[in-house]
Protein backbone atom coordinates (compact mmCIF):
# COMPACT_ATOMS: atom_id res chain seq x y z
CA UNK A 1 0.00 0.00 0.00
CA UNK A 2 1.29 3.76 -0.23
CA UNK A 3 1.62 5.55 2.06
CA UNK A 4 -1.50 7.76 1.75
CA UNK A 5 -2.86 9.31 4.98
CA UNK A 6 -6.68 9.91 5.25
CA UNK A 7 -7.90 12.56 7.87
CA UNK A 8 -11.86 11.86 9.02
CA UNK A 9 -14.01 14.74 10.38
CA UNK A 10 -15.76 12.42 13.17
CA UNK A 11 -14.62 10.04 15.19
CA UNK A 12 -17.85 8.34 16.00
CA UNK A 13 -18.45 4.61 15.32
CA UNK A 14 -18.54 4.51 11.71
CA UNK A 15 -15.43 6.12 11.87
CA UNK A 16 -14.31 3.48 14.52
CA UNK A 17 -15.26 1.13 11.77
CA UNK A 18 -13.60 2.78 9.30
CA UNK A 19 -10.29 3.03 11.26
CA UNK A 20 -10.64 -0.71 10.94
CA UNK A 21 -10.32 -0.78 7.43
CA UNK A 22 -7.76 0.86 7.37
CA UNK A 23 -5.59 -0.88 9.85
CA UNK A 24 -5.74 -3.96 7.98
CA UNK A 25 -3.95 -2.03 5.06
CA UNK A 26 -1.90 -0.22 7.42
CA UNK A 27 -3.18 3.15 6.04
CA UNK A 28 -2.98 5.76 8.69
CA UNK A 29 -6.12 7.86 9.26
CA UNK A 30 -6.02 11.38 11.11
CA UNK A 31 -9.08 11.96 12.84
CA UNK A 32 -10.57 15.47 14.47
CA UNK A 33 -12.98 15.01 17.24
CA UNK A 34 -12.97 14.72 20.68
CA UNK A 35 -10.29 12.92 22.68
CA UNK A 36 -11.71 9.66 23.52
CA UNK A 37 -14.24 9.08 20.52
CA UNK A 38 -14.46 5.51 19.59
CA UNK A 39 -12.14 5.65 16.34
CA UNK A 40 -9.69 7.20 18.50
CA UNK A 41 -9.64 4.09 20.89
CA UNK A 42 -8.17 1.86 18.76
CA UNK A 43 -6.23 4.06 16.69
CA UNK A 44 -2.73 5.29 18.80
CA UNK A 45 -0.12 7.62 16.98
CA UNK A 46 0.62 11.41 16.56
CA UNK A 47 -1.41 12.67 13.84
CA UNK A 48 -5.32 13.00 15.50
CA UNK A 49 -6.52 16.41 16.09
CA UNK A 50 -8.54 17.48 19.24
CA UNK A 51 -11.88 19.45 18.69
CA UNK A 52 -15.10 20.01 17.14
CA UNK A 53 -15.23 18.53 13.52
CA UNK A 54 -17.05 21.44 12.35
CA UNK A 55 -14.20 23.66 13.66
CA UNK A 56 -13.33 25.61 10.26
CA UNK A 57 -9.71 26.05 11.76
CA UNK A 58 -9.70 22.95 13.14
CA UNK A 59 -10.43 21.46 9.98
CA UNK A 60 -7.78 23.07 8.00
CA UNK A 61 -5.27 22.05 10.19
CA UNK A 62 -6.10 18.65 9.65
CA UNK A 63 -5.92 18.94 5.80
CA UNK A 64 -2.59 20.16 6.16
CA UNK A 65 -1.32 16.77 7.29
CA UNK A 66 -3.33 14.28 5.01
CA UNK A 67 -3.53 13.64 1.47
CA UNK A 68 -7.49 13.14 1.25
CA UNK A 69 -10.08 14.22 3.75
CA UNK A 70 -13.33 12.58 4.16
CA UNK A 71 -16.26 12.56 6.49
CA UNK A 72 -17.69 10.31 8.83
CA UNK A 73 -21.28 12.13 8.94
CA UNK A 74 -22.13 14.93 6.58
CA UNK A 75 -23.56 17.80 8.90
CA UNK A 76 -20.19 19.54 8.54
CA UNK A 77 -18.86 22.89 7.45
CA UNK A 78 -18.51 22.87 3.64
CA UNK A 79 -17.57 26.15 3.33
CA UNK A 80 -13.98 25.21 4.86
CA UNK A 81 -14.31 21.80 2.40
CA UNK A 82 -14.50 24.49 -0.48
CA UNK A 83 -11.49 26.46 0.88
CA UNK A 84 -9.51 23.11 1.82
CA UNK A 85 -10.35 21.38 -2.06
CA UNK A 86 -7.55 23.26 -3.98
CA UNK A 87 -4.99 22.12 -1.73
CA UNK A 88 -6.23 18.29 -0.82
CA UNK A 89 -8.91 15.69 -2.23
CA UNK A 90 -12.00 16.13 -0.71
CA UNK A 91 -14.51 12.77 -0.92
CA UNK A 92 -16.87 12.95 -1.80
CA UNK A 93 -17.02 16.33 -3.27
CA UNK A 94 -17.75 19.32 -0.82
CA UNK A 95 -20.65 20.06 -3.29
CA UNK A 96 -22.24 16.83 -2.66
CA UNK A 97 -22.03 17.24 0.55
CA UNK A 98 -23.56 20.84 1.04
CA UNK A 99 -26.41 19.90 -1.20
CA UNK A 100 -27.34 16.42 0.76
CA UNK A 101 -26.85 18.52 3.74
CA UNK A 102 -30.25 20.12 2.44
CA UNK A 103 -32.76 17.59 2.27
CA UNK A 104 -34.76 19.60 -0.07
CA UNK A 105 -31.87 20.89 -2.46
CA UNK A 106 -31.21 17.01 -2.16
CA UNK A 107 -35.15 15.96 -3.67
CA UNK A 108 -34.64 19.21 -6.34
CA UNK A 109 -31.74 17.49 -7.43
CA UNK A 110 -32.35 14.10 -7.89
CA UNK A 111 -35.51 15.44 -9.98
CA UNK A 112 -33.59 16.96 -12.25
CA UNK A 113 -31.95 14.16 -12.86
CA UNK A 114 -35.33 12.66 -12.84
CA UNK A 115 -34.92 10.03 -10.36
CA UNK A 116 -37.75 9.01 -8.49
CA UNK A 117 -38.67 10.73 -5.44
CA UNK A 118 -41.45 11.68 -3.16
CA UNK A 119 -43.44 15.38 -4.11
CA UNK A 120 -41.52 17.58 -2.00
CA UNK A 121 -42.38 21.89 -1.21
CA UNK A 122 -40.66 24.09 0.83
CA UNK A 123 -42.11 26.19 3.51
CA UNK A 124 -41.82 29.63 3.09
CA UNK A 125 -42.63 29.91 6.75
CA UNK A 126 -43.24 27.96 9.86
CA UNK A 127 -47.26 28.69 10.60
CA UNK A 128 -50.48 26.91 10.73
CA UNK A 129 -51.64 28.83 6.95
CA UNK A 130 -48.09 27.48 5.71
CA UNK A 131 -48.83 23.92 6.63
CA UNK A 132 -52.89 24.47 5.45
CA UNK A 133 -51.79 25.18 1.96
CA UNK A 134 -49.78 21.97 1.94
CA UNK A 135 -52.39 19.95 3.08
CA UNK A 136 -54.33 21.72 0.01
CA UNK A 137 -51.59 21.08 -2.49
CA UNK A 138 -50.35 17.68 -1.62
CA UNK A 139 -53.10 16.09 0.80
CA UNK A 140 -53.02 14.89 3.99
CA UNK A 141 -51.21 12.78 5.41
CA UNK A 142 -47.88 14.60 4.89
CA UNK A 143 -44.75 13.99 6.66
CA UNK A 144 -43.07 17.55 7.95
CA UNK A 145 -39.45 17.71 7.69
CA UNK A 146 -36.34 19.41 8.85
CA UNK A 147 -34.24 20.25 5.54
CA UNK A 148 -30.83 20.14 8.00
CA UNK A 149 -29.64 18.51 10.68
CA UNK A 150 -32.29 15.68 10.67
CA UNK A 151 -31.10 11.72 10.94
CA UNK A 152 -33.11 8.81 12.72
CA UNK A 153 -35.89 10.22 12.47
CA UNK A 154 -35.19 13.56 14.18
CA UNK A 155 -36.24 16.39 12.56
CA UNK A 156 -39.78 14.39 10.99
CA UNK A 157 -43.23 14.67 12.13
CA UNK A 158 -46.58 12.70 10.40
CA UNK A 159 -49.15 15.28 9.75
CA UNK A 160 -52.30 13.62 9.64
CA UNK A 161 -54.90 16.03 9.47
CA UNK A 162 -54.63 20.08 10.93
CA UNK A 163 -55.32 18.86 14.74
CA UNK A 164 -51.44 18.01 14.16
CA UNK A 165 -50.31 21.01 13.48
CA UNK A 166 -49.62 22.95 16.41
CA UNK A 167 -47.87 20.09 17.30
CA UNK A 168 -45.79 19.87 14.34
CA UNK A 169 -44.76 23.06 14.76
CA UNK A 170 -43.97 23.19 18.42
CA UNK A 171 -41.17 20.38 17.60
CA UNK A 172 -39.91 21.83 14.52
CA UNK A 173 -40.95 25.37 13.77
CA UNK A 174 -37.45 26.92 14.36
CA UNK A 175 -36.25 24.84 11.56
CA UNK A 176 -36.40 25.41 8.10
CA UNK A 177 -38.84 23.28 6.76
CA UNK A 178 -40.53 21.51 3.35
CA UNK A 179 -43.07 18.82 3.23
CA UNK A 180 -42.84 15.29 1.40
CA UNK A 181 -45.89 13.59 0.27
CA UNK A 182 -47.09 10.43 2.25
CA UNK A 183 -45.29 7.18 0.49
CA UNK A 184 -47.51 4.16 1.26
CA UNK A 185 -44.94 2.20 0.95
CA UNK A 186 -44.67 -1.81 1.91
CA UNK A 187 -41.51 -1.52 3.06
CA UNK A 188 -38.01 -0.28 2.98
CA UNK A 189 -35.44 -0.89 1.10
CA UNK A 190 -31.65 0.50 0.93
CA UNK A 191 -28.79 0.11 -0.93
CA UNK A 192 -24.88 0.59 -0.49
CA UNK A 193 -23.27 2.12 -3.40
CA UNK A 194 -19.63 2.84 -4.21
CA UNK A 195 -18.68 5.93 -6.51
CA UNK A 196 -15.16 5.61 -7.99
CA UNK A 197 -12.88 7.29 -10.01
CA UNK A 198 -14.08 4.54 -12.73
CA UNK A 199 -17.39 4.51 -12.32
CA UNK A 200 -20.90 3.54 -10.06
CA UNK A 201 -20.97 0.12 -8.31
CA UNK A 202 -23.66 -1.41 -5.59
CA UNK A 203 -23.71 -3.91 -3.10
CA UNK A 204 -27.16 -6.36 -2.95
CA UNK A 205 -30.37 -4.11 -2.44
CA UNK A 206 -31.24 -5.13 1.76
CA UNK A 207 -34.83 -4.56 3.83
CA UNK A 208 -34.45 -2.54 6.67
CA UNK A 209 -36.90 -2.69 9.96
CA UNK A 210 -37.54 0.49 11.89
CA UNK A 211 -38.53 0.81 15.33
CA UNK A 212 -39.55 4.54 16.39
CA UNK A 213 -37.69 5.88 13.37
CA UNK A 214 -33.93 4.29 14.34
CA UNK A 215 -33.05 1.13 12.69
CA UNK A 216 -33.41 -1.87 14.31
CA UNK A 217 -32.96 -4.85 11.78
CA UNK A 218 -31.64 -4.71 8.42
CA UNK A 219 -32.17 -8.16 5.77
CA UNK A 220 -29.61 -9.07 3.19
CA UNK A 221 -31.01 -9.72 1.30
CA UNK A 222 -34.60 -8.49 1.52
CA UNK A 223 -36.77 -10.93 1.87
CA UNK A 224 -40.37 -11.28 -0.17
CA UNK A 225 -39.29 -9.02 -2.96
CA UNK A 226 -38.65 -10.64 -6.13
CA UNK A 227 -35.17 -10.32 -8.16
CA UNK A 228 -36.67 -7.96 -10.71
CA UNK A 229 -37.14 -5.40 -8.20
CA UNK A 230 -34.10 -6.01 -6.56
CA UNK A 231 -32.03 -5.46 -9.43
CA UNK A 232 -34.56 -2.45 -10.48
CA UNK A 233 -33.67 -1.20 -6.85
CA UNK A 234 -29.51 -1.46 -7.26
CA UNK A 235 -30.25 0.51 -10.22
CA UNK A 236 -32.12 3.27 -9.32
CA UNK A 237 -29.46 3.70 -5.88
CA UNK A 238 -26.26 3.78 -8.99
CA UNK A 239 -28.21 6.07 -10.71
CA UNK A 240 -28.71 8.76 -7.97
CA UNK A 241 -25.53 8.18 -6.50
CA UNK A 242 -24.53 9.15 -10.49
CA UNK A 243 -25.42 12.43 -10.47
CA UNK A 244 -23.50 13.81 -7.56
CA UNK A 245 -19.85 14.58 -7.57
CA UNK A 246 -16.60 12.90 -5.63
CA UNK A 247 -15.74 9.63 -5.10
CA UNK A 248 -16.86 7.21 -1.71
CA UNK A 249 -19.41 5.16 -0.14
CA UNK A 250 -22.99 6.49 -0.49
CA UNK A 251 -26.11 5.02 1.72
CA UNK A 252 -29.37 5.32 -0.64
CA UNK A 253 -32.70 4.62 1.12
CA UNK A 254 -35.82 3.90 -0.58
CA UNK A 255 -39.29 3.01 -0.71
CA UNK A 256 -41.07 -0.17 -2.25
CA UNK A 257 -44.11 1.05 -2.69
CA UNK A 258 -47.36 -1.37 -3.18
CA UNK A 259 -47.49 -1.33 -6.96
CA UNK A 260 -43.82 -2.68 -6.33
CA UNK A 261 -42.78 1.40 -7.81
CA UNK A 262 -39.79 2.83 -6.03
CA UNK A 263 -38.85 5.99 -4.17
CA UNK A 264 -35.50 7.11 -2.94
CA UNK A 265 -35.99 8.84 0.10
CA UNK A 266 -32.88 10.06 1.22
CA UNK A 267 -28.91 9.66 0.25
CA UNK A 268 -26.13 9.75 2.83
CA UNK A 269 -22.24 10.62 1.40
CA UNK A 270 -20.55 8.22 3.58
CA UNK A 271 -20.90 4.48 5.34
CA UNK A 272 -24.59 4.23 7.19
CA UNK A 273 -26.08 1.75 9.35
CA UNK A 274 -27.67 -0.39 7.04
CA UNK A 275 -24.78 -1.48 5.10
CA UNK A 276 -22.95 -3.20 8.48
CA UNK A 277 -23.87 -6.27 7.98
CA UNK A 278 -21.16 -6.40 4.79
CA UNK A 279 -18.24 -6.91 7.12
CA UNK A 280 -19.32 -10.23 7.75
CA UNK A 281 -21.60 -10.89 4.97
CA UNK A 282 -19.75 -9.33 2.00
CA UNK A 283 -16.14 -10.06 0.38
CA UNK A 284 -15.09 -6.75 1.35
CA UNK A 285 -16.92 -4.42 3.97
CA UNK A 286 -18.64 -0.98 3.06
CA UNK A 287 -16.03 0.53 5.04
CA UNK A 288 -13.05 -1.40 3.07
CA UNK A 289 -14.94 -0.19 0.19
CA UNK A 290 -15.21 3.88 1.12
CA UNK A 291 -11.24 3.54 1.54
CA UNK A 292 -10.42 2.32 -1.43
CA UNK A 293 -12.81 4.45 -3.65
CA UNK A 294 -11.51 7.52 -2.26
CA UNK A 295 -7.69 6.38 -2.57
CA UNK A 296 -8.15 4.89 -5.98
CA UNK A 297 -7.30 1.66 -5.08
CA UNK A 298 -9.13 -0.95 -7.19
CA UNK A 299 -12.98 -2.56 -6.47
CA UNK A 300 -14.79 -5.74 -8.07
CA UNK A 301 -18.40 -5.63 -8.21
CA UNK A 302 -17.98 -9.34 -7.20
CA UNK A 303 -16.60 -7.65 -4.21
CA UNK A 304 -19.56 -6.17 -3.08
CA UNK A 305 -21.80 -9.64 -3.10
CA UNK A 306 -23.41 -11.09 -0.44
CA UNK A 307 -21.62 -15.04 0.13
CA UNK A 308 -24.81 -15.78 2.13
CA UNK A 309 -27.60 -14.22 4.05
CA UNK A 310 -27.09 -12.21 7.04
CA UNK A 311 -29.12 -10.45 9.84
CA UNK A 312 -27.76 -7.33 11.26
CA UNK A 313 -29.72 -5.85 14.47
CA UNK A 314 -28.73 -3.00 16.17
CA UNK A 315 -27.51 -2.77 20.25
CA UNK A 316 -30.00 0.37 21.17
CA UNK A 317 -29.43 1.29 24.87
CA UNK A 318 -32.03 1.18 27.37
CA UNK A 319 -32.64 4.15 30.56
CA UNK A 320 -29.84 2.07 32.47
CA UNK A 321 -25.76 3.16 31.75
CA UNK A 322 -24.83 -0.89 31.68
CA UNK A 323 -27.96 -2.09 29.41
CA UNK A 324 -26.13 -2.30 25.79
CA UNK A 325 -23.19 -3.92 27.94
CA UNK A 326 -25.79 -6.60 29.23
CA UNK A 327 -27.28 -7.24 25.44
CA UNK A 328 -24.32 -7.68 24.18
CA UNK A 329 -22.96 -10.56 27.48
CA UNK A 330 -26.31 -12.65 27.07
CA UNK A 331 -25.89 -12.56 23.27
CA UNK A 332 -22.58 -14.16 23.53
CA UNK A 333 -23.93 -16.78 26.44
CA UNK A 334 -26.98 -17.56 23.99
CA UNK A 335 -23.83 -18.95 21.60
CA UNK A 336 -25.77 -18.66 18.54
CA UNK A 337 -22.14 -17.41 16.79
CA UNK A 338 -22.84 -13.85 15.88
CA UNK A 339 -20.38 -11.42 15.63
CA UNK A 340 -21.19 -8.51 18.29
CA UNK A 341 -19.66 -5.06 17.83
CA UNK A 342 -19.79 -2.34 20.58
CA UNK A 343 -18.89 1.00 19.97
CA UNK A 344 -17.07 2.76 23.02
CA UNK A 345 -19.54 5.64 23.62
CA UNK A 346 -19.45 5.21 27.06
CA UNK A 347 -23.07 4.73 29.34
CA UNK A 348 -26.27 3.49 27.78
CA UNK A 349 -28.61 6.25 26.66
CA UNK A 350 -32.55 5.24 25.69
CA UNK A 351 -32.27 4.38 21.88
CA UNK A 352 -28.93 5.84 21.27
CA UNK A 353 -27.20 3.20 19.24
CA UNK A 354 -24.22 1.52 21.54
CA UNK A 355 -23.55 -1.19 18.53
CA UNK A 356 -24.74 -3.97 16.72
CA UNK A 357 -24.39 -7.64 15.74
CA UNK A 358 -24.44 -9.65 12.53
CA UNK A 359 -25.49 -13.11 12.12
CA UNK A 360 -25.14 -15.23 8.26
CA UNK A 361 -26.23 -18.64 7.35
CA UNK A 362 -26.74 -20.64 4.44
CA UNK A 363 -30.46 -19.45 4.25
CA UNK A 364 -32.49 -16.91 5.89
CA UNK A 365 -34.99 -19.49 7.57
CA UNK A 366 -31.40 -20.43 9.34
CA UNK A 367 -30.26 -17.17 9.93
CA UNK A 368 -33.86 -16.01 11.42
CA UNK A 369 -33.63 -18.63 13.26
CA UNK A 370 -30.56 -17.77 14.68
CA UNK A 371 -31.45 -14.05 15.67
CA UNK A 372 -34.34 -14.80 17.24
CA UNK A 373 -33.04 -15.61 20.93
CA UNK A 374 -30.58 -12.07 20.24
CA UNK A 375 -33.78 -10.76 19.25
CA UNK A 376 -35.15 -11.34 22.50
CA UNK A 377 -32.51 -10.80 24.81
CA UNK A 378 -32.54 -7.06 23.06
CA UNK A 379 -36.23 -6.30 23.62
CA UNK A 380 -36.13 -7.83 27.16
CA UNK A 381 -33.31 -5.65 28.36
CA UNK A 382 -34.59 -2.90 26.72
CA UNK A 383 -38.27 -3.16 28.41
CA UNK A 384 -39.58 -3.73 24.70
CA UNK A 385 -42.59 -6.87 23.93
CA UNK A 386 -40.33 -9.37 21.86
CA UNK A 387 -41.98 -10.14 18.77
CA UNK A 388 -41.05 -12.88 16.76
CA UNK A 389 -38.89 -12.18 13.14
CA UNK A 390 -41.33 -11.51 10.44
CA UNK A 391 -41.66 -14.92 7.69
CA UNK A 392 -39.16 -14.93 4.70
CA UNK A 393 -41.44 -17.17 3.13
CA UNK A 394 -44.00 -16.57 0.12
CA UNK A 395 -47.49 -15.66 0.93
CA UNK A 396 -49.41 -19.06 1.64
CA UNK A 397 -46.77 -21.43 1.58
CA UNK A 398 -45.16 -23.40 4.05
CA UNK A 399 -43.33 -21.40 6.91
CA UNK A 400 -40.41 -23.45 6.80
CA UNK A 401 -40.35 -25.18 3.10
CA UNK A 402 -37.28 -27.15 2.47
CA UNK A 403 -38.53 -28.67 -0.70
CA UNK A 404 -40.07 -26.56 -4.14
CA UNK A 405 -42.36 -28.27 -5.85
CA UNK A 406 -42.77 -26.48 -9.62
CA UNK A 407 -44.27 -27.81 -12.52
CA UNK A 408 -44.90 -26.36 -16.05
CA UNK A 409 -48.37 -26.48 -16.30
CA UNK A 410 -51.68 -26.90 -13.82
CA UNK A 411 -52.14 -30.33 -15.87
CA UNK A 412 -48.90 -31.51 -14.28
CA UNK A 413 -51.07 -31.60 -10.60
CA UNK A 414 -52.49 -34.73 -10.77
CA UNK A 415 -49.02 -36.27 -11.64
CA UNK A 416 -47.42 -34.75 -8.33
CA UNK A 417 -50.24 -35.74 -6.09
CA UNK A 418 -48.61 -38.92 -4.92
CA UNK A 419 -45.49 -37.40 -4.53
CA UNK A 420 -47.26 -34.41 -2.86
CA UNK A 421 -49.02 -37.09 -0.40
CA UNK A 422 -45.21 -38.50 0.50
CA UNK A 423 -43.95 -35.30 1.52
CA UNK A 424 -47.05 -34.83 3.48
CA UNK A 425 -46.90 -38.20 5.16
CA UNK A 426 -42.82 -37.98 6.26
CA UNK A 427 -43.97 -33.85 7.42
CA UNK A 428 -41.73 -32.39 5.13
CA UNK A 429 -43.01 -28.85 4.69
CA UNK A 430 -43.04 -27.72 0.87
CA UNK A 431 -44.34 -25.39 -1.59
CA UNK A 432 -45.61 -25.84 -4.96
CA UNK A 433 -45.31 -23.36 -7.76
CA UNK A 434 -46.68 -23.22 -11.46
CA UNK A 435 -43.62 -21.41 -13.78
CA UNK A 436 -42.93 -22.44 -17.58
CA UNK A 437 -39.57 -22.39 -19.06
CA UNK A 438 -41.16 -21.46 -22.28
CA UNK A 439 -44.25 -19.28 -21.25
CA UNK A 440 -42.56 -17.62 -18.02
CA UNK A 441 -39.20 -17.40 -18.34
CA UNK A 442 -38.58 -14.87 -16.22
CA UNK A 443 -40.85 -15.97 -13.03
CA UNK A 444 -39.07 -19.08 -13.21
CA UNK A 445 -35.70 -17.78 -13.03
CA UNK A 446 -36.75 -15.47 -10.25
CA UNK A 447 -38.44 -18.26 -8.38
CA UNK A 448 -34.99 -20.35 -9.13
CA UNK A 449 -32.55 -17.61 -8.15
CA UNK A 450 -34.53 -16.95 -4.26
CA UNK A 451 -35.12 -20.94 -3.31
CA UNK A 452 -31.95 -21.50 -1.85
CA UNK A 453 -31.62 -18.21 0.41
CA UNK A 454 -35.15 -18.70 1.53
CA UNK A 455 -34.08 -22.20 2.34
CA UNK A 456 -35.87 -24.68 0.04
CA UNK A 457 -32.80 -27.42 -0.12
CA UNK A 458 -34.42 -29.32 -3.06
CA UNK A 459 -36.14 -28.52 -6.41
CA UNK A 460 -38.46 -30.90 -7.57
CA UNK A 461 -39.71 -30.13 -11.52
CA UNK A 462 -42.28 -31.97 -13.33
CA UNK A 463 -42.37 -31.29 -17.08
CA UNK A 464 -43.81 -33.19 -20.52
CA UNK A 465 -43.28 -32.78 -23.59
CA UNK A 466 -39.55 -31.14 -24.03
CA UNK A 467 -39.81 -30.93 -20.70
CA UNK A 468 -36.93 -27.98 -20.46
CA UNK A 469 -38.22 -27.29 -16.95
CA UNK A 470 -35.92 -29.21 -14.51
CA UNK A 471 -32.85 -28.71 -16.86
CA UNK A 472 -33.66 -24.66 -17.04
CA UNK A 473 -34.06 -25.06 -12.73
CA UNK A 474 -30.80 -26.44 -12.67
CA UNK A 475 -29.13 -24.02 -14.93
CA UNK A 476 -30.33 -21.02 -12.38
CA UNK A 477 -29.26 -22.73 -9.28
CA UNK A 478 -26.94 -24.82 -6.93
CA UNK A 479 -29.33 -26.67 -5.15
CA UNK A 480 -30.04 -30.37 -6.50
CA UNK A 481 -33.27 -30.56 -9.48
CA UNK A 482 -35.01 -33.70 -9.74
CA UNK A 483 -36.84 -34.07 -12.51
CA UNK A 484 -40.08 -36.11 -13.25
CA UNK A 485 -40.84 -36.75 -16.89
CA UNK A 486 -44.74 -36.33 -17.67
CA UNK A 487 -46.20 -38.30 -20.34
CA UNK A 488 -47.98 -36.12 -22.25
CA UNK A 489 -51.19 -36.59 -24.64
CA UNK A 490 -48.59 -38.05 -27.85
CA UNK A 491 -46.52 -40.40 -26.96
CA UNK A 492 -45.30 -42.50 -23.86
CA UNK A 493 -42.94 -39.59 -22.13
CA UNK A 494 -39.45 -41.23 -23.63
CA UNK A 495 -38.99 -37.93 -25.14
CA UNK A 496 -39.38 -35.97 -21.98
CA UNK A 497 -36.71 -39.14 -20.31
CA UNK A 498 -34.76 -37.98 -22.62
CA UNK A 499 -35.15 -34.50 -22.55
CA UNK A 500 -34.00 -34.37 -18.69
CA UNK A 501 -31.45 -36.92 -18.91
CA UNK A 502 -29.16 -35.49 -21.41
CA UNK A 503 -28.48 -32.64 -20.14
CA UNK A 504 -24.85 -30.89 -20.88
CA UNK A 505 -22.12 -31.38 -18.39
CA UNK A 506 -21.89 -29.16 -15.36
CA UNK A 507 -25.90 -28.92 -15.50
CA UNK A 508 -27.03 -32.39 -13.20
CA UNK A 509 -30.51 -33.34 -12.91
CA UNK A 510 -31.40 -36.35 -11.18
CA UNK A 511 -34.32 -37.67 -13.32
CA UNK A 512 -37.27 -40.48 -12.34
CA UNK A 513 -39.56 -42.47 -14.24
CA UNK A 514 -42.66 -40.89 -16.38
CA UNK A 515 -45.07 -39.80 -13.66
CA UNK A 516 -43.10 -41.44 -11.18
CA UNK A 517 -43.11 -38.45 -8.30
CA UNK A 518 -43.35 -40.94 -5.73
CA UNK A 519 -39.94 -41.71 -6.08
CA UNK A 520 -39.24 -38.04 -6.84
CA UNK A 521 -40.46 -37.08 -3.46
CA UNK A 522 -38.42 -40.09 -1.83
CA UNK A 523 -35.24 -38.98 -3.32
CA UNK A 524 -35.74 -35.27 -2.67
CA UNK A 525 -36.97 -36.87 1.37
CA UNK A 526 -33.43 -38.56 1.56
CA UNK A 527 -31.50 -35.61 0.52
CA UNK A 528 -33.03 -33.52 3.17
CA UNK A 529 -32.80 -36.17 5.37
CA UNK A 530 -28.63 -36.03 5.45
CA UNK A 531 -29.28 -32.78 7.36
CA UNK A 532 -32.45 -33.58 9.21
CA UNK A 533 -32.27 -36.24 11.54
CA UNK A 534 -36.35 -36.25 11.61
CA UNK A 535 -36.86 -36.43 7.88
CA UNK A 536 -34.29 -38.98 8.07
CA UNK A 537 -36.31 -40.92 10.89
CA UNK A 538 -39.77 -40.87 9.24
CA UNK A 539 -38.01 -42.39 6.19
CA UNK A 540 -36.97 -45.34 7.74
CA UNK A 541 -40.46 -45.66 9.00
CA UNK A 542 -42.02 -45.59 5.94
CA UNK A 543 -39.58 -48.28 4.56
CA UNK A 544 -40.59 -50.22 7.57
CA UNK A 545 -43.83 -49.69 6.52
CA UNK A 546 -43.39 -50.45 2.96
CA UNK A 547 -41.74 -53.67 3.92
CA UNK A 548 -44.48 -54.65 6.06
CA UNK A 549 -47.45 -54.86 4.03
CA UNK A 550 -45.07 -56.59 1.02
CA UNK A 551 -44.77 -59.37 3.62
CA UNK A 552 -48.79 -58.86 4.38
CA UNK A 553 -49.16 -59.39 0.79
CA UNK A 554 -46.61 -62.44 0.79
CA UNK A 555 -48.58 -64.20 4.05
CA UNK A 556 -51.93 -63.84 2.26
CA UNK A 557 -50.51 -65.45 -0.95
CA UNK A 558 -49.44 -68.13 0.59
CA UNK A 559 -52.68 -68.34 2.83
CA UNK A 560 -54.94 -67.84 0.32
CA UNK A 561 -53.82 -68.80 -2.81
CA UNK A 562 -53.46 -66.79 -6.42
CA UNK A 563 -57.06 -67.24 -7.45
CA UNK A 564 -58.27 -65.68 -4.54
CA UNK A 565 -56.62 -62.86 -3.77
CA UNK A 566 -56.22 -62.09 -7.59
CA UNK A 567 -59.99 -61.52 -7.24
CA UNK A 568 -59.04 -59.72 -4.11
CA UNK A 569 -57.08 -57.13 -5.12
CA UNK A 570 -57.39 -56.73 -9.06
CA UNK A 571 -61.64 -57.51 -9.18
CA UNK A 572 -61.08 -60.09 -11.58
CA UNK A 573 -60.66 -63.68 -11.63
CA UNK A 574 -57.88 -65.46 -13.56
CA UNK A 575 -58.35 -66.28 -17.21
Amino acid sequence: MDKKVVGLLGGGQLGRMFVEAANRLNIQVNILDAAKSPAKQISSHEGHFEGSFKDPEAIEKLSKTCDVVTVEIEHVDTQILEKISSQVAVEPSWKTIRMIQDKYAQKEHLQEYNVATAQSIPLAGATTEDLEKVGEQIGFPFMLKSRTEAYDGRGNFPVKSSADFDAALKALGSRPLYAEKWANFKAELAVMVVKTKDGVLAYPTVETVHEDSICKLVYAPARNVSKKVLEQAQELAKKAVACFWGKGVFGVEMFLLDDDSLLINEIAPRPHNSGHYTIEACPISQYDAHLRSILDIPIQQSELRIREPSIMLNILGASTPESAVQIAERSIAAGVGASIHLYGKGDSRANRKMGHMTLTAPTMREAEKAMQPLLDITDDVRGRESKPLSDSKPTGQAKDAVVGVIMGSHSDMPVLQAGINILKTLNIPFETHITSAHRTPDWMSEYVHGAMPRGIQVLIAAAGGAAHLPGMAASHTAIPVIGVPVKPTIGDGTDSVLSILNMPRGVPVATVGVNNSTNAALLAARIVGLKEGQIQKALIEYADKSTAEVMEREAAMNEQGWDAVFEQWHGAAKK
